[in-house]
């Protein structure tokens, strides 16, 4: 079945139009070129459709009732933004990746990206050219932020209007399946950012085609998507049609999916959950290896609970918990959401149960927040010291590599490479990309743009943040969070991505015996700070030893058991751009073994052969 907006047939060389409008009479499409009207014929549920003789690359509107003229609502292509028509798009793409099945679970590495600024061009198909670094790098996925078309040529992406079609100022859908061509050529992954939560502000023309919006819920983004009332069948329908999309006609290999907390939904299936079936449901069709993840706020491990234990059967989820005590304690940062962060035994539990507040009181929240994992894996959470959000949402963007102090910089990346989550990096973080990440749109609405202006500044009231805030609709705000990726060729950036290589390296040679069960992995909290993260592989144990102090600690015994270690990872090692370390590639430990850690140190240590 082709399924909503305009799918051109190959065998009868028609176009074949689909659009829902429960409310209107009349549904015509209108050719931009020329006085071309094709009438649609109406279903009784409120779906118009029909068959014309239509080509791809032809430009359309729909009209209702001979109202003004609006682009698809499910467009796969606006080539002149979003308020102008739609485009037949010809589906057909030369595919190279018959035998791709995907990336395990178990595998993933992710590394979030912003097309527009990631290259000088800003384009999907530059993407290809940093390719073979990533993947020597040691990522396996890329997580794109939201493609789906936007006001003008610069914005992060999640003021999308039109769902389905790829922004054309990086290039289109045609631009889009080129890179995930290539991707799958190398053994990468390719996962998507998604907006099911609300719809941009600027060229959202959807309520005037029907009720996609609910009467009694908002977003802090605007109008909630309708998922629960009369007619969200259809809102349904839309939404998880365009998932399959991605997924089918432009080979994609998941979906981040935005603030699933904001999905307002009391029906007794919930949307989510019927997202996974149909999302599952392909995949077993389709023999690929397909992954949902949720980004949240609630701490919720219902999230990636099967479906028939009244979860949503997602398969994994972002985890602000890490990130907010990790960033706390490297920063001193505890004001805003960081309240209620900062302490070592926050990071402790962080990398023994996966999230701190477990049904805790939460100090930023005023009120018990979250519950405890339970059967869920804490490899279902995705673990991350940058991303896109906690740098972007600062006033000034700063990403970690100017806020903290190199040794900082440095556990970051091996407890976060190395630790029990899946891991995910924000672009640049891998050679400590020093350009900030700023909130940047390029919208046409004057009093929108002050609005936003505005907006940004407010929420900026609960931190202790000095500065003036970014124009977000500036083009030099845009410019400013670009790239420079020459900065790899500097030594002290090359010291930093060769630490990331070899943190990777480590976790492929590793895996997948690194994760679960829990019982598996213990903790050990001292009061000086220090904590030992001991892991029970299959056949050997390991230990990291973390410093989450910026002060030296000594110790008169080792915080470990007595034996022989082989040092596998050393922060402080000058290669890395460290000051230098006091222990050989081998460690004799016993009780009467003094210790000690340099400010920020993290050792990574498995048995020598004749010790396991």
């Amino acid at each position: 079945m082709p399924g909503l907006g305009a799918h051109y047939d190959h065998k009868i060389c028609e176009t074949i139009f689909e659009v829902w409008a429960p409310s209107a009479r009349q549904v015509r499409v209108e050719l931009a070129a020329g006085s071309n009207k094709y009438e649609l014929n109406r279903a009784p549920d409120g779906y118009f459709k029909g068959q014309f003789s239509i080509q791809p690359g032809a430009e359309y509107y729909y009209t209702l009732d001979h109202q003004a003229r609006r682009p698809d609502p499910a467009s796969r292509y606006q080539p002149h933004g979003v308020h102008g028509p739609s485009a037949v798009v010809d589906q057909s793409y030369p595919w190279q990746d018959q035998s791709w099945r995907g990336v395990a679970w178990d595998q993933l590495v992710i590394y979030e990206l912003h097309v527009g600024t990631f290259t000088s061009p800003g384009t999907l198909t530059a993407i290809i050219l940093h390719l073979d670094e990533l993947v020597e790098l040691g990522i396996t996925a890329l997580e794109l932020m939201p493609i789906a078309q936007f006001p003008g040529t610069r914005n992060w992406g999640y003021d999308g209007v039109c769902p389905f079609a790829v922004q054309n100022s990086y290039g289109g859908p045609a631009a889009l399946k080129q890179l995930v061509d290539a991707c799958h050529q190398r053994g990468l992954a390719v996962l998507l950012d998604v907006v099911y939560n609300h719809v941009g502000p600027e060229g959202n023309y959807l309520a005037e085609f029907g009720p996609y919006f609910s009467d009694e819920f908002r977003t802090p983004w605007g109008a909630a998507m309708n998922f629960t009332g009369p007619y969200s069948d259809a809102v349904r329908r839309f939404c998880i049609e365009n998932a399959l999309y991605w997924l089918n006609d432009c080979h994609l290999d998941g979906l981040r999916l935005d603030s699933v907390h904001a999905i307002y939904d009391q029906s007794a299936r919930p949307f989510l959950a019927e997202l996974s079936h149909a999302v599952q449901e392909f995949a077993k069709a389709s023999g690929r290896r397909l992954h949902l993840i949720a980004e949240s706020n609630q701490n919720d491990p219902r999230l990636v609970q099967p479906v028939e234990q009244n979860g949503m059967g997602l398969n994994g989820m972002w985890n602000d918990d890490y990130h907010h005590a990790l960033h706390a304690r490297l920063t001193g940062e505890c004001d805003g959401y960081y309240a209620g962060f900062g302490e070592v035994h926050h990071l402790a539990t962080a990398l023994q149960e996966g999230l701190v507040y477990r049904g805790e009181y939460c100090p930023y929240r005023q009120r018990r927040h979250g519950q405890p994992l339970g059967r869920v894996p804490v490899k279902r959470l995705i673990n991350s010291a940058q991303t896109h959000d906690q740098i972007g949402n600062r006033m000034l963007g700063e990403r970690l590599t100017t806020l903290v102090e190199p040794a900082a910089l440095r556990l970051a990346a091996a407890v976060t490479l190395l630790g029990p989550a899946t891991p995910m990096l924000f672009m640049g973080e891998e050679y400590g990309e020093t350009a900030p990440f700023q909130f940047f749109i390029n919208h046409s609405d004057r009093q929108l743009i002050e609005a936003v202006r505005n907006g940004r500044k407010q929420e900026f009231a609960a931190f202790a943040w000095k500065g003036v805030t970014p124009d977000p609709q500036s083009e030099s705000t845009f410019q400013n969070s670009r790239l420079n990726q020459t900065l790899k060729q500097q030594s002290h950036h090359r010291a930093i991505w060769e630490l990331y290589h070899r943190c990777l390296t480590l976790r492929r040679e590793l895996q997948p015996h690194i994760y679960e069960p829990a019982a598996q992995r213990k903790i050990m909290e001292y009061p000086n700070g220090l904590i030992v993260l001991e892991y029970q592989w299959v056949n050997q144990r390991a230990a990291m030893i973390i410093n989450f102090n910026n002060w030296e600690i000594e110790s008169p015994q080792p915080p470990m058991p007595a034996g022989k270690w082989n040092k596998r990872l050393d922060t402080a090692d000058p290669q890395w751009g460290g000051t230098g370390s006091s222990y050989g590639e081998q460690l004799l430990t016993s009780d009467q073994t003094p210790w000690c850690l340099s400010p920020w140190q993290v050792l990574l240590l498995t048995p020598t052969a004749t010790d396991e």
